[in-house]
């Protein structure tokens, strides 16, 4: 009988090690996808010209993200992208730019007209996307990671008007929100860019 016991009790103590060890687990693996960040690898967009731009395709280079608009105060920060983007190109760093309208309807052309007007005043060699909305019930996916904590794992923000920055590190994680008045080539953006 003692033996009988001793077994069921053996058991018992078995079964619930097993138990805790399972819950724990179950916990940590929780804990793991909550605390996971997502990247920007996750998303595919059109370009200016209409091909896919994936951002996998950046993996392992410093990104900056702007939206960009053709008749803003800020438009001629078009020159200072272009300006770091050819200086850092080869070193791991690139630019992506959102044309947007959503800030007094300063970006009313159409793709093919950003394109050469980005081209004719600016020279602009960085990737430019499709035009997108960056604000409001239609902003594009792209946008909802940049702006939502949730899906940023970082902070959220509001994009205040064209030409606000985002940079994103060499893992795919957003990491500094940059205000549109700061200029790109800002020590602060070209310190990142060389870190």
């Amino acid at each position: 009988m003692k033996n009988l016991v001793f077994i069921a009790t053996f058991a018992l103590i078995l079964f619930s090690c097993q138990n805790q060890a399972q819950t724990k687990k179950t916990k940590l693996n929780k804990s793991n996808i909550v605390m996971a960040k997502k990247t920007i690898y996750q998303f595919k967009v059109v370009d200016l010209s209409g091909k896919i731009f994936d951002f996998a395709s950046l993996k392992g280079k410093k990104v900056m993200i702007v939206n960009t608009a053709s008749k803003c105060g800020l438009t001629p920060q078009y020159k200072d992208l272009e300006a770091i983007y050819k200086e850092y190109k080869d070193k791991g760093f690139v630019i992506v730019g959102f044309p947007a309208n959503n800030f007094a309807s300063q970006e009313p052309g159409t793709n093919e007209e950003i394109a050469a007007f980005c081209q004719m005043n600016y020279g602009v060699t960085f990737p430019m996307m499709d035009k997108v909305s960056v604000k409001g019930d239609d902003m594009c996916a792209v946008y909802q990671f940049l702006t939502q904590k949730s899906k940023n794992g970082l902070q959220d923000s509001q994009v205040e008007w064209n030409f606000q920055k985002y940079l994103i590190n060499k893992k795919g994680e957003l990491e500094k929100v940059i205000s549109p008045k700061i200029v790109p080539t800002d020590a602060s953006i070209v310190n990142w860019i060389k870190a």
